[in-house]
């Protein structure tokens, strides 16, 4: 397969404990679906469900695809300033040089964003349970109750 910036012959190279085929030119990288996600799950421990969308839409690229010649499509990867081009017969993903880094720290920020997100949501379903509970709601009744009696209180 050629490199479809500078056309060097793409070589086999582990990357970020992923294999994948790069440049050794340019350095760009070449990986397929699966080897993006193998890429992503090096630092997102969630699950696919929660990465989000991997895009939306896509625009025209003036690349082709190192494995059947097309021309790519360009995305924003994963709502990110990060464009990726992408062949739409499925063959895989064009990555520019440390563009896999960069993966790599989106992805670890994404899962950070998340991990609050869970624990605030957990805190906040406590929160609410104790709200619900017989004890605050009695409480509550007592104070109501108090201000609507209109018998005057005793002296303390």
């Amino acid at each position: 397969m050629k490199c479809p910036d500078c056309s060097a012959e793409l070589v086999q190279k582990t990357r970020d404990g992923v294999e994948m085929e790069v440049c050794p030119s340019c350095q760009g990288m070449w990986l397929s679906r699966q080897e993006l996600a193998q890429l992503e799950d090096e630092v997102f421990d969630f699950g696919d469900d929660e990465k989000g969308s991997l895009m939306l839409g896509c625009t025209p690229s003036t690349r082709k695809c190192p494995q059947c010649g097309d021309l790519m499509k360009r995305f924003e990867y994963r709502f990110y300033d990060l464009q990726m081009d992408f062949c739409e017969r499925q063959h895989g993903y064009w990555l520019e040089a440390e563009e896999d880094k960069r993966v790599l720290a989106l992805m670890k920020e994404e899962e950070k964003n998340l991990g609050r997100k869970v624990l605030a949501e957990d805190r906040f379903a406590a929160h609410l349970q104790f709200l619900r509970s017989g004890s605050f709601l009695d409480r509550i009744r007592d104070l109501a109750t108090e201000a609507m009696d209109p018998r005057p209180k005793p002296a303390s």
